[in-house]
């Protein structure tokens, strides 16, 4: 096996382990924050754990849409499946736009009700939420930008959202806490006021996603920094005199490039090849998740 078929299935692995602590850690959450907002009436609590049953769903979209971006290119796909994750990414996001919807409703009607006895074991639920996953957040964000995974990545940011909707929760189950225990009356709604504020930071969060995901499959370019990246490395190549044109563009968990150049006219076929080989090994050796170069070449006359 090569070192770079080695590192692949590294980060292979490094991926799968993630996505499933994710899949079984939303599973759990999902189950203690249902349970104890019911049992104990926390408006935030049960708000937040239908979010995390939401997130069941959307890592697990995330997990099969990564399983389908890792197949090989075949006739009908020759350019790989690796968008098969921003479908995923698109998913998640759309979830947790319906779980900020469904937030931002439960707790604006949460205060129009008498409001509900905060109990410490509800925030010591929210607490235990948090850690959690501001722990799975920076570990998922972390394979993610190391493996380049839009999957991944959404899933991180899925994390993000419940880190938001716990701090959320914990502040508004502790002000609610203090307010019964010094016979302050309007703390008693800090509960709905902050799962209405969660709402709003995940509603954000999933328009961000959802821009982001639609980018990539409307095939935006690349930033103009990569782009003058890319530029530089061409132009190093001796035997090129113009850059006629060039475009970059996310394929899923890699990047496809196509440029035009123009080489002196009066050069073989053979040379023009082989031009056309160091410009392509130039750029994916200084730029691992580029996955194909396309290049066209043009005469240029002196």
């Amino acid at each position: 096996m090569t070192c770079e078929g080695y590192l692949e299935m590294t980060n292979e692995i490094k991926s799968a382990f993630a996505i499933w602590i994710s899949l079984i850690s939303n599973i759990v959450l999902t189950g203690l924050k249902l349970v104890v907002g019911f049992v104990f009436s926390s408006p935030v609590l049960i708000a937040d754990g239908v979010h995390n049953a939401g997130d069941v769903v959307a890592t697990g979209a995330a997990l099969s849409s990564m399983r389908v971006s890792k197949q090989p290119p075949d006739e009908d796909h020759p350019y790989g499946h690796g968008k098969a994750e921003v479908i995923g990414a698109g998913i998640v996001a759309i979830i947790l736009g319906l779980a900020a919807i469904y937030m931002g409703y439960h707790s604006i009607t949460a205060l129009f009700e008498p409001p509900h006895q905060a109990t410490v074991i509800a925030l010591v639920a929210a607490a235990f939420s948090l850690i959690l996953k501001q722990v799975l957040y920076v570990y998922t964000m972390s394979i993610g930008k190391k493996t380049n995974s839009n999957g991944l990545i959404a899933t991180a940011y899925d994390h993000l959202a419940d880190v938001y909707a716990s701090i959320a929760a914990v502040i508004g189950i502790g002000l609610a806490l203090i307010g019964d225990h010094f016979g302050i009356a309007i703390l008693a709604y800090g509960d709905p006021i902050a799962g209405f504020i969660v709402a709003i930071l995940v509603l954000k969060l999933a328009i961000h996603m959802g821009k982001s995901s639609i980018g990539v499959l409307m095939e935006q370019n690349l930033d103009q920094g990569r782009i003058d990246a890319f530029i530089r490395l061409i132009q190093e190549v001796p035997e090129v005199k113009r850059i006629d044109r060039i475009r970059a563009r996310e394929h899923g968990h890699y990047v496809i490039v196509d440029v035009r150049v123009g080489i002196p006219a009066d050069l073989t076929i053979q040379s023009g090849h082989d031009i056309s080989r160091r410009i392509k090994k130039s750029i994916m050796s200084a730029h691992p998740d580029v996955e194909e170069v396309l290049i066209h070449l043009n005469p240029w006359y002196e």
